[in-house]
């Protein structure tokens, strides 16, 4: 008996289309003894050998940069099939690289689905600075924190990222910048001493860090790690809104740089700028701050301080804030405001800027006014938004074009 089938049916051809193959498990984001269990699992390694095998892996893919199996030339040719065939260390697609007329640059990454859901798509900024290259790394698509002055936080969290999509940030723009040695350069001599584009990183992107915790911790020490990355823990930043209980174990299981997103000096402000505050306020924070694990004056923990006109930026609000901090080994960092499409804020008069500056570096603390960087491909503080929400691209390309005009300027 014979079967037909109308695939003129709504959704008739899609059903016949072959199931997807398994996306293979990616080695990028383990830990040393994670990796040893996926090799000796996989059938690929005895157990005996697995500790050599991950740490020739680890060289591979954080000393060198490798991103194909092919490259790892001291292995051998049938074990880098058998990786090859059970795992992935692929970079994500770059779906839009822009470069603004400071030289900041802004990748646009997409990350393929995780179970049931669709692919996702990032945000992440290098900022070149003479002395030094920070990159400025996302740890969530979206955000759950409204900060009401925030661009990021106009967009819904879609969901976290994975410890391999939080290095695969850093792995890119090391990719995109020549960062990494060439395939041909000698062992004993691939790690320069200095002039590393990225030397600092910053958790500072799409998302609240502390709200990913695990995965973010596993990131960092991977990206800490002498014998990969090698990136000092001094160099690495992780800026949280004031998720109070993870502020202790950052000190402790991360021991990374702390900058605290603060923006006011009293609660009933900062639960309008920033929302978190209602559950952790202020007292709390500063009793975070001030018992933060390795506090000193050579490792001092940054405030952001964002200026908003006429909301925060007086001289009572300058008094208040040295008042607030007394005691903590702080630098203040002063942003002037980004502009976004459809904010309600607006950007503080320089000279206000100023005085503020001022008043606080006069009572003790250093508080540099950070330049404004990337405005035009809206790669700045604040500003990082990912696909789910973005504007049409006309009306995109229509904003930057005014901001350039306006030297950034809303």
């Amino acid at each position: 008996m014979s079967l037909s089938l109308d695939l003129t049916a709504a959704g008739a051809r899609e059903a016949l289309r072959p199931a997807p193959a398994p996306e293979k498990p990616s080695l990028i984001g383990l830990a040393r003894e994670e990796m040893a269990q996926a090799l000796v699992a996989a059938g690929l390694v005895p157990e005996k050998q697995a500790r050599m095998r991950v740490q020739q892996l680890w060289h591979w893919l954080y000393v060198r940069g490798v991103s194909d199996f092919a490259h790892m030339f001291n292995i051998s040719k049938d074990l880098r099939a058998g990786l090859e065939r059970h795992f992935s260390i692929a970079r994500p697609e770059i779906v839009e690289e822009q470069i603004s007329s400071d030289g900041t640059r802004k990748w646009l990454f997409r990350f393929p689905p995780r179970g049931a859901g669709r692919p996702v798509e990032i945000e992440t900024v290098y900022i070149p600075e003479e002395g030094r290259g920070t990159l400025c790394i996302s740890s969530q698509v979206g955000c759950t924190l409204t900060c009401s002055f925030c661009h990021t936080g106009t967009q819904k969290l879609v969901r976290n990222l994975t410890a391999e999509e939080i290095l695969a940030q850093l792995l890119s723009a090391r990719d995109r910048l020549g960062d990494f040695p060439d395939r041909d350069t000698p062992a004993g001599a691939i790690v320069p001493a200095e002039g590393r584009k990225v030397s600092n990183i910053v958790m500072m992107g799409m998302g609240e860090p502390l709200y990913n915790f695990e995965a973010v911790k596993k990131a960092l020490l991977i990206a800490s790690d002498g014998d990969g990355l090698a990136l000092s823990k001094r160099r690495i930043t992780l800026s949280t809104s004031g998720v109070v209980p993870e502020i202790y174990r950052t000190g402790e299981e991360i021991g990374v740089m702390l900058a605290i997103s603060l923006h006011a000096t009293n609660d009933d402000l900062r639960d309008l700028l920033v929302p978190i505050n209602k559950k952790f306020p202020l007292k709390e924070l500063m009793e975070a701050c001030r018992k933060y694990p390795g506090l000193s004056n050579a490792r001092r923990i940054t405030f952001e301080y964002v200026m908003l006109k006429d909301v925060n930026d007086s001289l009572d609000d300058a008094r208040a804030l040295v008042k607030l901090l007394r005691g903590i080994p702080a630098k203040i960092n002063l942003i002037p405001f980004n502009p976004w499409p459809g904010t309600n804020y607006q950007c503080s008069d320089w000279e206000a800027i100023e005085r503020f500056a001022d008043f606080i570096n006069n009572a003790g603390y250093a508080s540099p006014i950070r330049t404004p960087r990337g405005r035009d491909i809206l790669a700045a503080c604040g500003q990082l938004k990912s696909e789910s929400e973005r504007m049409r691209k006309v009306d995109r390309l229509a904003l930057e074009a005014m901001m350039i005009a306006g030297h950034g300027e809303a």
